[in-house]
């Protein structure tokens, strides 16, 4: 596993939890664009704002990437001193030094308390501000080699989406960028919360960041090897006793194919898989209102009230009691 959820803290009564983002220099469009659409959209279907979202930068006009365009109308720097969480820059020029007034901006944040988002490279910048010394940590697959050299005191986990290292969390880059936003936003509001904005994006709502980040996908041989019906059809029966060689009799396939299809299409296993989804499911009955733990274990599949306060403090750092005072009714 890559996530350490010991960090989860109460949600706010009043003012929605602060979150800037700190653009620089030749920062990339795409992880900038994942970050507004997860954090910073209004969701009047949800009848309350999830985040208070800013974007700082330490110039009035911050060329983006390639020239794409000119960033400007944003507050400056010392937006990210008023940050509960703080998404730090990334580009794709990562051996060129941050500027000074980023990292210091990075390190204040830190001090105080701030929780820390590195996209992608943003994971050079937060080591280069020496706050991921003896820390876990994911980077872009493609800059493994250099991350290492330039920073050998951090621990990289290259070959995951995302890392939760409790208050510093980075993510792979590109896609793995919203699988870290929607992982935040469970940890801050909820799997039922979660699964709405996920819906918005039309992007699954949970990839686990222990996931590979390079999924191969073969070019089909005319046959259709999809995994999408048995997914389907399993979601809709959690409540019953699963089990990979189930799954492989109704995918038609032996359970080594199934194995290797599951790791080919989703870079996890079955079983890994089928327990995230019960898990997922246990929390959005918790939250809708479910308070016998019993009840819950059965119908999402975990069998017994001592599986699922295992599975759950394993996943989240809080037991079914805690996550129900959390997220339960009546706690937004």
């Amino acid at each position: 596993m890559t996530q350490d959820s010991s960090h989860v803290t109460p949600e706010a009564e009043a003012d929605p939890h602060r979150v800037v983002v700190l653009v620089d220099e030749n920062s990339n469009p795409f992880e900038l664009g994942c970050a507004s659409e997860i954090f910073g959209l209004r969701r009047p279907e949800l009848g309350r704002d999830l985040y208070d979202f800013r974007l700082c930068s330490p110039e009035p006009l911050t060329r983006m990437r390639d020239g794409f365009f000119t960033l400007t109308g944003v507050a400056g720097l010392e937006a990210a001193d008023t940050a509960d969480t703080l998404i730090v820059p990334n580009r794709p020029d990562v051996d060129v030094p941050r500027r000074p007034a980023v990292l210091e901006a990075v390190r204040r944040a830190h001090a105080r308390g701030a929780r820390l988002l590195g996209l992608c490279s943003g994971a050079f910048t937060l080591a280069e501000a020496g706050v991921l010394d003896g820390r876990r940590a994911t980077a872009h697959w493609q800059w493994a080699d250099s991350f290492r050299a330039r920073f050998p005191s951090v621990r990289l986990e290259p070959d995951v989406l995302f890392v939760d290292d409790g208050d510093i969390l980075t993510a792979a880059g590109s896609a793995a960028a919203l699988d870290l936003g929607l992982y935040v936003v469970r940890l801050d509001h909820g799997a039922e919360i979660a699964n709405r904005v996920s819906r918005r994006l039309v992007f699954a709502a949970h990839r686990d960041g222990g996931q590979r980040q390079f999924v191969e996908r073969p070019m089909p041989d005319g046959r259709d090897e999809s995994l999408a019906p048995v997914l389907a059809w399993a979601q809709e029966r959690l409540d019953s006793p699963l089990t990979v060689s189930g799954l492989a009799v109704r995918a038609a396939v032996s359970p080594a194919t199934l194995h290797r299809r599951f790791q080919a299409q989703l870079g996890t296993t079955p079983l890994a898989w089928l327990t995230g989804e019960r898990l997922a499911l246990a929390s959005r009955l918790i939250e809708r209102g479910e308070s016998r733990i019993e009840v819950v274990a059965r119908r999402s599949g975990l069998g017994s009230a001592a599986n699922l306060r295992r599975l759950m403090r394993r996943e989240t750092g809080i037991t079914p009691s805690a996550y129900r005072r959390r997220f339960g009714p009546g706690t937004t």
